[in-house]
This record gives structure tokens, sequence and C-alpha cells, in this order.
């Protein structure tokens, strides 16, 4: 039979459930649903409305965010009960009262280093604070957080929560084709004469890649909680390198691509009279160009591709990528030289022109991608055999013990 196509508003609303933020809501209402049913089963309460709230809070995006929260959400409410039992045994509840207890909660939060829960101790507290029968209450309120809490993390290790993987390679893959559509845009403006205006536009866009590597990085940390303690991930600590490696190296590029712009924008200053290079050196820069703008674009696929479904492929393409882009660059290294024995002005704009160049390829150089890997992952299991030393101890022990 032949398969039959899903109609076009229910792809769209597949589409929409699996991104992020769809998938977060379905999630934390699921959470907060039975975490409410738990607490109304078990407590007398009856409207334990602190259970729902906590697990709404515990559930985060990443199992690694979850447990880390989920503490400290835990911590928060309980200290933020004995301060309210202190008060009310020692004071009760009044303006000043009420005050002292918002002061000192928000102190002690931070010494017990709740990080973000901080207004928590000082609600938890005020709640507690403002019921007659504060004992009680307070107990109450303890153990809707720690139903709550609990509920949010069975809830994450039973429904195991997405690897946000695939948004941070799409991420870095948008940020390599800004580059490249940079480059390829540069390209075009070395042949004739360039305006100074428009080669500063060039710059200010250059500029603006910071704030996209801004939010890569913030799309790559997600990426890497989820990696980090989830029960469906084998190769967490490889996946985390290949991707944070990958944009420190468009980083680079980035930063490399600005100075690029910086000095092509000087050259249209100082040639305002005339284009900036000769036609055949000009229509060699645009080919070049559009080879580095093929190697980024190349660079960040074998970065966001598993090596075991087409890595082989994609590191292909890259190296095809960059020998092309070598080729044309020697080509444009020899006739800038006949250009600046004929024309010696600007002459160091030139060597910088092509300094830039090699250091965007040495950047992408596969060899080098590799060597920076392997330092890489020897240092982080180096700085995670030194953070548990016990651990190491053991499993040497056992080693030994088996062989």
């Amino acid at each position: 039979m032949p398969a039959v196509s899903a109609p076009a508003p229910v792809v769209k609303l597949v589409q929409r459930t699996t991104e992020p933020a769809g998938v977060q809501t379905l999630r934390s209402t699921a959470a907060a649903v039975i975490a409410y049913s738990v607490a109304v089963w078990a407590l007398p309460e009856p409207a334990p409305l602190t259970a729902p709230l906590t697990a709404l809070l515990v559930v985060q995006v990443t199992l690694y965010a979850t447990l880390t929260t989920g503490i400290r959400r835990v911590n928060s409410v309980v200290v933020g009960v004995l301060i309210a039992i202190a008060f009310s045994s020692l004071v009760g509840l009044s303006w000043w009262s009420l005050g002292l207890t918002i002061f000192t909660s928000l102190l002690i939060g931070r010494l017990v280093r709740v990080n973000e829960f901080v207004p928590e101790v000082a609600i938890s507290a005020m709640l507690v604070l403002g019921v007659s029968q504060v004992a009680d209450t307070a107990w109450d309120r303890v153990w809707e957080t720690l139903i709550g809490a609990v509920v949010g993390l069975l809830f994450n290790l039973v429904f195991a929560p997405p690897v946000w993987v695939g948004p941070a390679g799409a991420s870095i893959a948008s940020l390599a084709g800004r580059m490249g559509t940079m480059l390829r845009s540069m390209g075009e403006e070395v042949t004739g004469n360039n305006p100074v205006p428009q080669a500063a536009a060039r710059l200010h866009e250059a500029r603006r890649l910071d704030h996209d590597i801004v939010e890569v990085d913030a799309s790559l940390r997600q990426a890497e909680e989820s990696l980090t303690l989830n029960p469906r991930v084998r190769q967490g600590l490889l996946n985390r390198v290949v991707l944070r490696t990958g944009l420190d190296t468009l980083e680079i590029c980035a930063v490399v691509l600005r100075v690029l712009s910086r000095t092509l924008t000087d050259l249209a200053k100082a040639r305002t009279e005339e284009t900036l290079f000769p036609e055949d050196v000009a229509e060699l820069l645009k080919e070049l160009f559009c080879r580095l703008a093929d190697a980024i674009e190349a660079f960040a696929v074998l970065v966001t591709t598993p090596l075991a479904t087409d890595g082989e492929a994609a590191e292909d393409r890259l190296a095809e990528a960059l020998a092309r882009s070598r080729a044309t660059r020697d080509r444009v290294a020899d006739l800038l030289l006949e250009d600046v024995q004929e024309h010696p002005r600007q002459w160091q704009l030139h060597g910088a022109l092509l300094a830039e160049i090699d250091r965007v390829l040495d950047e992408l150089d596969i060899d080098e991608r590799t060597k920076r890997l392997g330092e890489e992952l020897d240092r982080r299991s180096s700085e995670a055999h030194a953070r548990h030393p016990r651990v190491r101890a053991l499993v040497r022990r056992l080693s030994r013990t088996g062989t």
C-alpha cells in the first residue's frame, strides 16, 4: 500500500510539539498534575498547591538541571519553614516581624547557597508565618515540597528528557551559514571600487557575529547539560567536546573575519579613486572567498554530523574545500606579489589579507581539529579523575582483581 502522508496541519502540530518550548510545556504540565494528585492522596491539606509548584520548577529541560534544581528547591523551602517556626514561637506576626523574617530569610538563603531560589526561602517563611497553626502547616509544606521534588525527579528518570544536540547543531550550522554568506558578499565587493560606507557596513555586520556566538553558546550549554547524566546517551563526553571545540573554532574564525573586514575597509579608504585590486586579482579573491565560505560550511557539517552515520563523507567534503581554498590562496598570493611590485602602496594590507586567510584555513584544518579534540578529551578526563580520586582508585582495584 502506498504511504499515507499526514495532513499539513497535523505535520505542523507535530513539529511544534517537538520544539523545546512545546516539549517542556507538556512535560511540566504532566509532572505538576501527577504531583498534585499524589499530594491530595497522601496529605490532609485540601489544596496542596506547593507540590505541583515544586514539580513545575524541578522538571527542567535536562536531567542534570532537574537534579541540581530539585535539591536547591527543597533546601530553600525547608530553610524558610524553619525560619518561620522560629519567628512564630518568638515574636509572632506583625509588620516589623514580617520585615525581619524577610530580611533574615534572604540573608540565610544566600548563606546556604540555594542560588536562584533565594526568594523562595522568604516566600516559604511568609506563607507559613501567616497561618494560625504554624507547626502543622509548616510540616505539611515541607511534605508537599518533597512530594513535588520527588515526582519531578522520577518523571525525568522514567521519561528521560530530550537531548538538545539537534538544536545546538542547528544553531552552529546557522552561524556557519551566516559567516559563509558574509564571505561571499565580501567576494562580490572586492571587484571594482568598493565605497567606504559599504565596507564599513560589512565591518559592523562582522562585529555583530559576537551576538550570534553568544546565542549559539547558550544553546550549546543546554545541549551539554542534556547529555550529562542522561541514561539515553552513551558517548556524552565525546559529543560535548565535538560541539564545544567546533564552536570555539568558529568563534576564532569570526574574530578573523572581523579583522579581514577591517583590512578591506582600510583598503577602501586608501583607494577611493581606484579599484581595490586589479581585475585578475579581484576575480581570484572572489573565488577564494567563496572557497572559504564552502570550507566553513563544510566544517559545520562535520561538527554536527554523527560519526556513525556520515562522518567520513563530511570529512571528505571539508578536505576538498580546504584543498581548493589553499590552491586558490597560492594563486592570489602570486598575483598580489606582482601587484605590490608594480604598486607598492598599502603593501602591508595585502600581507595582512593573506595572513588572515591563512589563519582561517589553519583553524579549519582537519589534522589540527583532531589534535585539539584529543587534547580536550584528555584534559576533561584528567579533571574528572582529579575530582573523583576514590572512584578512580576503586576502578583500578577492580581491574586488577579481574585480571
